[in-house]
């Protein structure tokens, strides 16, 4: 669920809202429906459009008004104090009320715009609220709690009316603009069936895609949604950042520390670019061979045991959905180490080089050399490296969900999997080259340390020998009738071909 809800800001905006309600409040006045216009006179409501209460005169609550309104939907805002609004703060169609007159006013929907330690002080409106269908929208204050939620205290407060939980996952920010990118879900749950189709059909009104995620015993996770910070995130990120570290401090000790200790050699400039440089491009090889390996497992796995009908181990199936996030990282480093190689001949550092190079030249009386292998080695390298980050980069796009969307699965599979084993071969490919024969130079292991880029290879090279084994004819239509439901006698040791009635054989399951 994590991977594709928004994170959303918390109930309360900071305040640049005020001025954003306030600009867009005089365009708001009338509803986006052709068949609807807001009346001249807030107190004079037109029959036959839902009317609709919103408690609270807060950031949220002016958000959703806008909202609310744009649809062609009556609103009245209920308010502790009416007079200490200011004027022009809410569109001019909404009408403001005490509590009590906005509850009275409202069809059957109540948003509750409050803090929770706010609800008690609508006790007094019981008698009001009986029957309606209060509309929770606020979050848990701080994550892991084991209290009751929100949305359950609630429905004890008010037993007689109809508690929904929904829209604290929206932030004011999406209220006022939209549901612009299509992709926006409303999160709602509620023990009434009844009640939750109510909201639910005010949230397609309102541009918003619901998602019915079952009873009101889930509002407490549903409250913590917008508190966590990018869940799915946080495994891929820090595995990305200690390869990072691995790779960077392996280049430190062989490339710098260890040659300063042993010959005094200072080459501590390189801190800052050279092996950052270095790093980036070991990491994003790493990581996108991480992308494609917890799919060989499942592979081997369902292979060994015969059935798709066995769950994977925990462990395989969080990796499986972290791919995407592996992925994305990849394309960043790989991103990073294009830009740093465009900046390498703009250092200081490699101007002295070039001098020092032609000043050797010159000395030694060489007027114009050439290296065959040298020049062919360093268009190679750099054609796979762009190449590699091309087709990178067309799977960092279709992995938005604005692209993968219009793309149909075939589409997609293809995209996501052989261009991706494309950019994998590419990318393993403009390592190869790089080191073409360094791997077998006596020079290339100093003080007995492979270089940093055989160590980043050999990973993404078991990754691309196993998939070529998976394409093999023998085991490809193995694992292809496994995952079309074929079992193997181990697990399954009923026949799994029928003979038809009459002489038609029905096909194998």
């Amino acid at each position: 669920m994590a991977h594709d809800i928004q994170q959303s800001c918390e109930q309360n905006p900071t305040s640049w809202v005020y001025s954003a309600v306030q600009g867009m409040s005089d365009e708001m006045q009338t509803p986006l429906l052709a068949d609807t216009e807001a009346p001249d006179d807030p107190s004079l409501l037109t029959p036959g459009r839902p009317t609709v209460a919103i408690l609270g005169s807060g950031d949220f609550s002016r958000s959703l008004a806008v909202r609310l309104v744009a649809c062609g939907v009556s609103v009245v805002v209920g308010s502790r104090c009416v007079k200490r609004i200011a004027p022009g703060l809410f569109p001019h169609a909404v009408e403001l009320r005490n509590q009590e007159g906005a509850v009275a006013r409202a069809d059957r929907l109540v948003f509750l715009a409050l803090f929770p330690e706010y609800y008690p002080s609508l006790q007094g409106l019981r008698a009001l609220l009986a029957g309606k269908v209060l509309v929770d929208v606020s979050n848990a204050v701080e994550l892991g709690s084991s209290a009751v939620s929100n949305a359950e205290r609630l429905a004890e407060m008010f037993p007689e009316s109809v508690v929904v939980k929904g829209f604290n996952v929206i932030s004011a920010w999406t209220l006022q603009t939209g549901a612009q990118d299509g992709n926006r879900q409303v999160l709602l749950c509620s023990d009434s069936v009844e009640g939750k189709s109510e909201v639910a059909q005010l949230t397609r009104r309102m541009g918003f895609q619901p998602v019915d995620l079952g009873g009101l015993c889930l509002a407490r996770d549903l409250e913590s949604v917008p508190l966590r910070l990018f869940p799915s995130w946080r495994g891929p990120v820090l595995t990305t950042f200690l390869l990072f570290l691995f790779f960077y401090g392996y280049g430190f000790i062989r490339g710098l520390l260890l040659p300063y200790l042993a010959y005094g050699r200072n080459a501590f400039f390189r801190l800052a670019l050279d092996l950052v440089n270095e790093s980036l491009p070991a990491v994003a090889l790493v990581t996108l061979a991480l992308v494609y390996l917890p799919g060989l497992f499942a592979a081997w796995l369902q292979l060994w045991r015969g059935t798709k009908y066995q769950r994977f181990p925990c462990w395989l199936d969080v990796w499986l959905l972290r791919r995407k996030q592996l992925g994305l990282l990849s394309f960043y480093c790989a991103g990073l180490h294009g830009v740093y190689s465009l900046c390498l001949p703009l250092r200081t550092a490699a101007r002295h080089r070039l001098i020092n190079a032609a000043y050797t030249q010159v000395k030694a009386g060489v007027e114009e050399p050439w290296d065959e292998l040298g020049v062919w080695r360093s268009d190679l390298y750099l054609s796979f490296g762009v190449l590699g980050l091309g087709v990178l980069s067309l799977l960092a796009i279709t992995s938005l969900p604005a692209v993968g969307n219009i793309l149909t699965w075939r589409e997609f599979t293809f995209v996501q999997s052989g261009l991706g084993y494309a950019a994998l071969t590419l990318s393993v490919m403009h390592t190869l080259v790089f080191g073409w024969d360094f791997a077998f130079s006596p020079k290339a292991y100093t003080f007995y340390m492979p270089p940093s880029y055989m160590i980043a290879v050999a990973l993404p090279c078991a990754v691309l020998v196993c998939r070529c084994f998976l394409l093999l004819p023998c085991v490809s239509a193995r694992l292809t009738r496994i995952r079309r439901g074929w079992e193997s006698t181990r697990k399954c040791p009923i026949p799994q071909h029928h003979h038809g009635v009459g002489n038609r054989t029905l096909p194998e399951v």
